[in-house]
């Protein structure tokens, strides 16, 4: 079974807060709370949005309260401290009873539930543990419960994002938002909820939705077209351009990053892609293969060459222990490059678990 809250242990900050005034203001002229992760990656500027998506996406084809709910489910099998503890508070905001809250936690048969809503709790477990990742026969599983294609996109986009947030907030070992833990266990809960409700706004500037070209054609595009019609897409695309147009890390060390994870959750389809975005850079099958076997490039400059290991260990981790080989990796590359290596390896997570709505 999946840690408690309780259980969870978690290290001083990685990173330090650098906040800035310009996206704080932004954030809350979105209607946007400010927390603890936005303050350690407002320096990078794909990083900080995709950190806000995750935070604020409204669900289109997903019932609010059942988003949320999954939210925690996936905090609680990444054992992520931080996002774990936000999202149970959400839940008690939302009018959820401790009891039900503790039922969800420990995985029991909830009568509160239909059996079409223990199907979407039990994908989102199978989907943020991804001990195998979920499979055609997963999908057809939900669909059979009664899931629409758009509702199945949008749940496995919810789940891999958050998988996503739950690494950036679990690597940094960003101090949990306990003022609001604390706020939601008691009668303030309530003055809560009704200042979310007018506060509420669009969780994203006004976007047109990509066109299929548009949205496939980018690096790992392909895992984006189940999402199509989905504001899930253009989120998803423009945190995978955004990161590898960067430049805190070398392109290379980026997209061997994404092969490692690729070839460790055992997904065909990111592996191909990350082949053939390194074959573009120049390297070869003998020097792709060897690197992917042991972890090092020689075309990696020297302070990356931690990088694909540490990558490997982001997948399947305990918290204490991959925030110290965080903090270690950090010595090497400096602060600014350690915030895009977080970032990366996090979308690398998101994107390949994303990647079994191809399978």
């Amino acid at each position: 079974m999946a840690m408690l809250l309780s259980e969870i242990q978690w290290s001083d900050p990685v990173l330090p807060a650098s906040p800035d005034a310009k996206w704080e203001a932004e954030l809350k002229r979105r209607g946007a709370q400010v927390l603890e992760v936005d303050r350690r990656v407002a320096s990078l500027p794909w990083l900080r949005e995709a950190a806000y998506h995750a935070t604020n996406y409204m669900p289109a084809a997903v019932p609010e309260r059942l988003h949320r709910m999954g939210s925690m489910v996936t905090a609680q099998e990444n054992a992520c401290r931080y996002c774990y503890g936000a999202n149970r508070a959400f839940m008690k905001v939302l009018g959820y009873r401790e009891s039900f809250i503790q039922q969800v936690e420990r995985d029991v048969l909830l009568a509160e539930l239909d059996e079409k809503q223990r199907a979407y709790i039990a994908f989102c477990r199978r989907l943020a543990r991804s001990k195998p990742r979920p499979a055609a026969a997963d999908r057809a599983a939900l669909l059979a419960s009664g899931y629409t294609p758009a509702q199945v996109g949008e749940i496995a986009f919810a789940i891999s994002f958050g998988c996503f947030y739950n690494r950036v907030s679990t690597l940094m070992a960003c101090p949990p938002e306990q003022k609001f833990e604390r706020m939601a266990a008691g009668p303030m809960r309530w003055v809560i909820a009704i200042a979310m409700r007018l506060m509420k706004k669009p969780d994203a500037p006004a976007q047109a939705l990509p066109d299929a070209a548009a949205l496939t054609g980018g690096p790992f595009g392909a895992v984006l077209g189940p999402l199509a019609g989905l504001r899930a897409a253009g989120i998803m695309k423009a945190a995978l351009d955004g990161a590898f147009e960067s430049g805190e890390l070398s392109r290379t060390a980026k997209v061997l990053m994404f092969a490692v994870v690729g070839r460790t959750l055992g997904c065909p389809h990111c592996q191909a892609e990350a082949i053939r975005l390194l074959e573009s850079e120049g390297l070869g099958r003998d020097e792709i293969d060897n690197a992917l076997g042991t972890l090092h490039s020689p075309r990696l400059p020297q302070r990356e060459d931690g990088l694909l290991s540490w990558a490997r260990d982001t997948v399947y981790y305990e918290p204490s222990s991959i925030q110290q080989k965080t903090r270690a990796l950090g010595a090497e590359l400096g602060p600014a490059a350690l915030l895009e290596a977080i970032g990366v390896a996090a979308l690398a997570n998101g994107t390949v678990r994303l990647a079994m709505l191809l399978e």
